[in-house]
């Protein structure tokens, strides 16, 4: 009797509330990290009405307009319309900043201090991370995820230009229910779309454009089938979004950043830190180690966790579940010891072999931190196949 199940999972645009607050924090990194790779950035934003709140703990080199930076994000990612309470031009933007306490800076600071284990860069704090590919797509990643990303992708491409469907506004959502057959996508049961708009235009043409002019354009047309469900401004307006409609904060879609659900997730945020931090940097290892053992073969599903002590550069524990998936006789127990083998997991080589200390985080931001095989973002190649195969033997 073959295997069934419907696995769902969710996007938001670039105008939803809490990736305004992920976009502007990414911001400011990149800008201190544009002057200074050496920043040590924890940045956090809060949005709501027309208050947008930047906090957190930053010690830079950089001389920075944080007010101005704050307002550039706002406008590029559309917030400009006259009738927006939150508009780039009249928020009210505060600053909360402190440098970064002098206790964790001795942690990670790559030198010795009194009661410190090791003189090498440390955690920059304890925690644990995952990392997940599978090879359900050519990004291997799940595909509920990447197809949700691709619907809200599109969406704000076609607002961005401009020329069609001139109603839509920022904030968006969407969803996608996955039929699996023996572990394998199948078709696809339900798609939800939820996407702010101008108040002159029609349900009806809103649930036609979403259909026609996203859902049937991006989505496979093999995996739509007479079944599927289309759920467009299911509760029939959309009309107040944004940080107008609710309150955005810094790190509350790590999900949707992520890998939907599928891949476990240790819980810490990712926009706004630097590399300094191993919410960030781990959990970018742990996707890149993932994805060369999927990319080698060694198994068609790979979830990596490892966890780290403050202020230690050795991760305390790595362990590599296959779920059953390993291939060519190979244990869950032999692949971990060919990943420790190949890889090193002290944040400082990290940083190094990944290339982290770069202003390239706001490519991150939006639509997922892996699967973007065209952004050129170091995690996502699969450049140790041939050292992972040797070391698997």
């Amino acid at each position: 009797m073959s295997k069934r199940f419907i696995f769902s999972s969710e996007s938001v645009g670039e105008g939803h509330p809490d990736k305004v607050a992920d976009t502007i924090s990414d911001a400011v990194l990149d800008a201190c990290l544009a002057q200074d790779k050496f920043s040590r950035v924890a940045c956090e934003t809060y949005v709501k009405s027309n208050v947008v709140v930047v906090g957190g703990e930053i010690t830079t080199k950089a001389k920075l307009d944080y007010v101005q930076l704050a307002r550039e994000a706002i406008r590029e990612i559309g917030y400009v319309n006259d009738d927006d309470v939150f508009h780039a031009d009249k928020v009210f933007v505060n600053l909360l900043i402190t440098q970064q306490s002098p206790d964790i800076s001795q942690g990670v600071d790559a030198k010795a201090a009194k009661g410190k284990k090791k003189a090498e860069q440390g955690a920059g704090d304890q925690g644990l991370m995952f990392g997940f590919a599978c090879n359900e797509t050519p990004e291997l990643m799940p595909t509920p995820i990447m197809f949700a990303h691709r619907l809200g992708r599109e969406l704000t491409r076609i607002r961005k230009a401009g020329k069609l469907a001139k109603w839509l506004r920022p904030d968006a959502k969407s969803q996608v229910s996955v039929v699996y057959e023996d572990d394998k996508p199948v078709s696809i049961s339900n798609v939800v779309i939820s996407t702010q708009h101008s108040s002159d235009v029609e349900h009806a043409e809103i649930e036609e454009f979403c259909i026609e002019q996203v859902i049937k354009k991006v989505l496979p047309k093999n995996m739509l089938t007479k079944d599927t469900q289309f759920l467009i401004n299911p509760t029939g307006k959309f009309v107040v979004g944004g940080p107008q409609g609710d309150t955005g904060l810094t790190g509350r879609k790590i999900i949707v950043d992520s890998y939907g659900g599928w891949g476990r997730h240790g819980g810490g945020a990712f926009s706004g830190k630097d590399p300094s931090k191993v919410d960030r940097s781990a959990a970018y290892m742990g996707r890149y180690v993932a994805k060369n053992i999927v990319a080698a073969g060694l198994a068609t599903h790979a979830e990596i966790q490892f966890a780290y002590a403050i202020g230690y550069p050795e991760p305390v524990s790595v362990y590599v579940n296959t779920f059953g998936t390993a291939q060519g006789g190979l244990s869950d127990q032999a692949i971990t010891d060919a990943v420790q083998e190949v890889f090193s997991f002290k944040p400082a080589d990290i940083v190094k072999h990944l290339n982290l200390l770069r202003p390239i985080y706001g490519k991150t931001t939006n639509y997922g931190h892996f699967g973007k095989v065209d952004a050129d973002l170091p995690w996502e190649k699969t450049d140790k196949v041939a050292a992972l195969k040797k070391a698997a033997r």
